[in-house]
This record gives structure tokens, sequence and C-alpha cells, in this order.
């Protein structure tokens, strides 16, 4: 269990570096097609179907690559 608290924070390390020093990497998130959003006057709503959908396609591939 360690090993995986690891892993998974070593991961996060890696994405807030992306995030930081490099998020034209991440700029396709929220702006597939199939991605809500919504804005009117003061507000906003925003709903990222599609990339999640892509991000749980990904991590199961790799989860399951690593079982």
């Amino acid at each position: 269990m360690a090993k995986v608290f690891i892993i998974i924070g070593l991961v996060l390390i890696a994405l807030g570096l992306i995030w930081q020093f490099a998020p034209w990497l991440l700029s396709w998130f929220g702006n597939l097609p199939g991605d809500i959003n919504i804005q009117k006057g003061n507000s906003r709503i925003f709903i990222p179907i599609t990339s999640m959908a892509v991000i749980s396609i990904v991590l199961t591939i790799i989860i399951n690559l690593f079982r």
C-alpha cells in the first residue's frame, strides 16, 4: 500500500510541475467536444464530460498495465 501512495504522490508532483511550467501540455483539458461550458452574467457552469472520460480511459489502461 505504501508503494501505491508513493507512486500517486510522484504522479501528482509531475502533474503539478507540468501545470506550472508547461501549461500548454494540458490546454486540451476542458476544450474537447462534449465538454459543457455555460456562462450567463456572473455565473459559470463547467462540466468536463469528455475530458473526464478520456482521463478515465487512460488511467484504466495504465493501471491495468501495472497489474
